[in-house]
């Protein structure tokens, strides 16, 4: 039996059908199964090679291979995945692309609007002009879905603080970041942790958050 995992939920039943001997994981962006691993996509392959780079040389070679890559350092596979840069669409305008990806390398850097609209060289109403058209968020939104996101992975990787976490990812203060879990995952910052945080996580201290 080999475990292999898909991007596209309508293949998986087919899949599944055509190789009974196969598990389909539809919900992983990749999955080992003894020497052999496996990717959902290209943007999943770079997940997997992050994955298999912190294993072999650990966290803080791989976060230093993702800063480099300028791609964000994504949650370990077997979990349900959701990249918000990765998800956005692909836009066409050059400026507006290094933004998204400086956004993404560093969440709790400052992205004010003001400070946005100036990387790009353009006046405020435009980039949020362009931030609709282009990726069908405004740049408010889109910074907080990344650091939303930035905060999920250290929820589950790390046993650091919800104040400490709100702080990394640009979430201001542990209320800030707990009403922000709620608005947009449905969730706190504690239950999301309890409930995605792997073996492979260190021990987490009892929250109140």
């Amino acid at each position: 039996m080999v475990v292999v995992t898909l991007p596209v939920r309508s293949a998986c039943a087919d899949l599944g059908s055509r190789f009974p001997r196969v598990t389909v994981e539809p919900d992983a962006i990749f999955v080992r199964d003894g020497p052999v691993v496996t990717s959902a996509g290209v943007t999943a392959g770079i997940d997997l090679a992050l994955a298999l780079v912190e294993e072999d040389h650990g966290p803080d070679l791989v976060r230093a291979v993702a800063k480099h890559m300028v791609v964000f350092l994504q949650r370990p596979g077997g979990q349900s995945q959701f990249s918000v840069r990765a998800a956005v669409p692909t836009t066409r305008h050059p400026a507006l692309r290094r933004l998204l990806d400086a956004i993404a390398a560093e969440p709790a850097a400052e992205h004010t609007l003001a400070s946005m609209a100036a990387q790009v060289t353009v006046s405020e109403r435009h980039l949020t002009r362009l931030f609709r058209r282009e990726i069908g968020l405004t740049p408010g939104r889109y910074v907080e879905r990344i650091r939303v996101e930035a905060a999920q992975v250290l929820l589950e990787s790390t046993a650091d603080g919800v104040a400490a976490i709100a702080r990394r990812c640009g979430l201001g203060s542990d209320e800030t970041m707990r009403r922000t879990f709620l608005k947009v995952l449905g969730t706190t910052p504690t239950a999301y942790r309890q409930r995605f945080r792997t073996s492979r996580s260190p021990m987490i201290p009892e929250e109140t958050s």
